[in-house]
């Protein structure tokens, strides 16, 4: 049995990449694999999504891209969102520079509002006074990034969306790619030929105070290594934050912040054992949890306790934890057994 344990439903991530589809429609949805697939694996995500029709998949890196593109063989789109791109994947273009020094198929990064990387407005100002800067290129999707998408009512949506139209205006006629997954929701005037979901496929919520439309994708859980029992008043763990205040068991569980678990859900995360919630009773070490099992008695040394599960994602115990999703996701750990339910 494993220490700490992930299973990741390669099949709830297609049926969210075909739920994106079905919204974006007529438009074509991309997948974005940075960070290994939020956390989760890029390599088995990949090609799930491959086989279910995904054509076009971001990264962050080259490296990543190219550990993808020998996932995935020849034959998908694989573009590299920032930093230089090899041989069979597509450069993002994020700078005169980047025009300057490429000759092939891009994608041309437009900046609208996020002020990272892309063309701000003195560049792209330039490149329609300079239209050779182009040659030699085919653009394959003029693009731009949402900064604030999951805030619906947010002023800069529409300031965004307009910027981006009228840089569009000024340059050669190609495909469009706006949307990232909350963009998806914010109706008609940002939908495009290409989105770009990241977070939704992993069953983030891309509708945040909404009902999360996607489905959930990951379930992580930990082994009880010991069971003990402690009197009232004395206190568990690191700096005695937690203090006994009956007669109680602690069962003491294979997981800690060496495996992403942030150090802030100490006393506030909750787990489940046997089908009954248990909460935790001191600080997050390095390599160990403590949860309270006083009232779940048929607890046992070797059952496993889930940290996340349909009743507690990985939004809500973020939330908990005063972050978001992606970085609960992409900050575990290598010490997880994954297993990957097929497609």
């Amino acid at each position: 049995m494993p220490d700490a344990y992930l299973k990741i439903d390669c099949g709830a991530v297609v049926r969210n990449w075909r739920r994106l589809c079905e919204i974006h429609a007529p438009g074509a949805v991309a997948a974005v694999m940075k960070a290994d697939g939020y956390g989760l694996g890029a390599a088995p995500i990949a090609r799930a999504l491959l086989a279910a029709g995904c054509r076009h998949f971001f990264v962050a890196q080259a490296s990543e891209g190219e550990a993808l593109r020998a996932a995935l063989g020849a034959g998908p789109m694989i573009a590299v969102l920032a930093g230089g791109a090899g041989e069979g994947l597509t450069p993002v273009l994020n700078s005169l520079g980047d025009l300057r020094a490429h000759r092939g198929p891009a994608i041309l990064h437009i900046d609208t509002g996020m002020s990272r990387l892309g063309l701000d407005a003195a560049e792209l100002a330039t490149l329609v006074a300079q239209p050779a800067l182009l040659d030699g290129i085919e653009i394959l999707y003029l693009m731009t990034h949402l900064a604030v998408a999951d805030e619906p009512a947010h002023p800069l949506n529409a300031v965004q969306i307009a910027r981006f139209e009228a840089a569009c205006a000024r340059l050669p006629a190609a495909p469009r790619s706006v949307a990232n997954s909350s963009g998806i929701f914010l109706g008609p005037r940002f939908a495009s030929d290409l989105a770009r979901p990241g977070c939704a496929l992993y069953g983030i919520n891309p509708t945040p105070g909404r009902p999360n439309p996607m489905e959930p994708v990951l379930r992580m859980a930990a082994r009880i290594l010991q069971i003990r029992e402690i009197p009232a008043g004395q206190s568990v763990g690191y700096g005695a934050s937690w203090t006994a205040p009956r007669a109680s068991r602690i069962a003491t569980v294979s997981l800690g912040y060496a495996d992403g678990f942030h150090r802030a859900l100490g006393n506030k995360a909750t787990g489940q054992v046997r089908g009954r919630t248990v909460p935790m009773a001191g600080r997050v070490s390095m390599d160990l949890l403590t949860f309270d099992v006083t009232d779940a008695p048929e607890a046992r040394p070797g059952d496993q306790i889930e940290l996340i599960h349909p009743g507690q994602d990985a939004d809500a115990l973020a939330a908990m934890a005063g972050t978001i999703g992606y970085e609960m996701l992409t900050a575990l750990g290598r010490r997880f057994q994954r297993e990957y339910l097929a497609a």
